[in-house]
C-alpha cells in the first residue's frame, strides 16, 4: 500500500507541475496576443487570462466524465469556483486590497451569479442532461458577444501595458500550443494520481474532485491574480476570477454535459452547491459595499473556505 501511495503522490505531482506550466506558457501566449489587438487590461483578465485558465479544469474535468466519472468533473467544477473565490481572492486581497471597477460590476459579476444560480437549479433533479448542457453553451455565447459589444465601443487606454509585447505572433501562438500540450499531459496524471492517492485512502470520487483536483486545478488562476496584485492591477485578479468561474460552468459543465449528462448527488446539492452559491453571493456583498476587497474581506474569504474544506471531511 505505501509504495502505491507513494506512486500516486508522484504521479500527482508531476500532473500539477505540468498543469501549471502548461497554465503559465497559455497565459503567457495568449495574454500578450490579446493585448497585441488592443484589449483593455480588465477585458483581457476577464475573458482571454479567465479562459486561459479555465483551461485545466475543461480537460480534467472533460477527461474524468469520460474515463472515470462525473463526479470527479462536478466535484472539480465547484471545487474550483469556491477555491477561486474562499482561497485566490482571499489571499490576493490579503497581498494587496482588490478595487472593484463599476465596468467589472455592471457587465460581468452578474454573468457570474446567474451561472452560478443556474447550476443550481439545473441541478435540484439529480441531473444535467445534454439539453441543459446546450443551454450552458448558448448563455456562453450570449455572454461572449455581450463582451465583444462592449470591447468595440471601449477602446484600451495607451498606459494599459503591463504584460510585454515583445515577440513575434508566431512565438506566442507557440506558447499557447505548448500550453495546451502541456495541459493534456497535466490534466491526465493529475486525475491518475489524485485519484489513485486517495482512493487507495478510502476516498470518495466527489470528495477527490472538490479537495485536491479542485485545488490543483485553481493553481493558474492563484498564479495570475497574485501577480497581477503584486505588479498592482488589482482589476486584473477580480477580472480573472469573475471570468474563470463563468468559464467553469457555463464552458466546461456545458460541454461535459454535452458529452455525458452529469449525475447530482442529494448530497452534493444540499452541501457543496448551496455553498457555491453562498460565497458568491458574499462576494458580491463584500464588492457592492466598499467597491474594494479589503484585507479583513480576504481573512474573512480564506477562513470561509477553509471552514468549507473542513466540512467536507467524512
Amino acid at each position: 500500500m505505501m509504495n502505491g501511495l507513494i506512486w500516486y503522490g508522484v504521479v500527482l505531482l508531476f500532473g500539477l507541475l505540468f498543469l501549471y506550466a502548461g497554465a503559465e506558457l497559455l497565459v503567457a501566449g495568449a495574454s500578450r496576443l490579446a493585448l497585441n489587438f488592443g484589449l483593455r487590461i480588465a477585458t483581457v483578465g476577464v475573458t482571454v487570462i479567465a479562459f486561459a485558465t479555465t483551461a485545466p479544469e475543461l480537460f480534467v474535468v472533460t477527461a474524468g466524465a469520460l474515463t472515470v466519472s462525473t463526479d470527479i468533473g462536478l466535484g472539480t467544477i465547484i471545487g474550483s469556483n469556491v477555491a477561486n473565490i474562499g482561497l485566490v481572492l482571499g489571499l490576493t486581497a490579503v497581498i494587496r486590497p482588490l478595487s472593484v471597477s463599476e465596468t467589472v460590476l455592471r457587465r460581468h459579476v452578474p454573468f457570474m451569479i446567474f451561472a452560478a444560480v443556474l447550476l443550481l437549479l439545473f441541478s435540484l433533479d439529480g441531473r444535467i442532461d445534454r439539453l441543459e448542457g446546450v443551454v450552458f453553451l448558448v448563455v456562453l455565447a450570449g455572454f461572449t458577444v455581450y463582451l465583444l459589444y462592449y470591447i468595440r465601443t471601449d477602446p484600451p487606454m495607451l498606459s494599459e501595458n503591463p504584460i510585454n509585447r515583445t515577440g513575434s505572433t508566431a512565438r506566442n501562438v507557440g506558447l499557447v500550443v505548448a500550453g495546451m500540450v502541456a495541459l493534456v499531459i497535466g490534466s491526465r496524471w493529475l486525475i491518475d494520481g489524485g485519484r489513485g492517492l486517495l482512493s487507495t485512502m478510502g476516498f470518495s470520487d466527489l470528495f477527490i474532485g472538490v479537495t485536491v483536483i479542485a485545488i490543483g486545478t485553481c493553481l493558474p488562476e492563484l498564479a495570475a491574480s497574485v501577480v497581477g496584485a503584486i505588479r498592482g492591477e488589482t482589476g486584473f485578479s477580480i477580472g480573472n476570477v469573475i471570468g474563470s468561474n463563468i468559464y467553469n460552468i457555463l464552458a466546461v459543465i456545458g460541454i461535459t454535459a454535452l458529452i455525458i449528462p452529469i449525475s447530482v448527488s442529494p448530497e452534493t446539492l444540499r452541501f457543496e452547491l448551496v455553498a457555491l452559491v453562498v460565497f458568491t453571493l458574499v462576494l458580491v456583498g463584500m464588492m457592492l459595499r466598499n467597491g474594494k476587497l479589503s484585507r479583513v474581506d480576504g481573512v474573512v474569504l480564506i477562513t470561509g473556505y477553509t471552514a468549507f474544506i473542513y466540512l467536507l471531511f467524512p
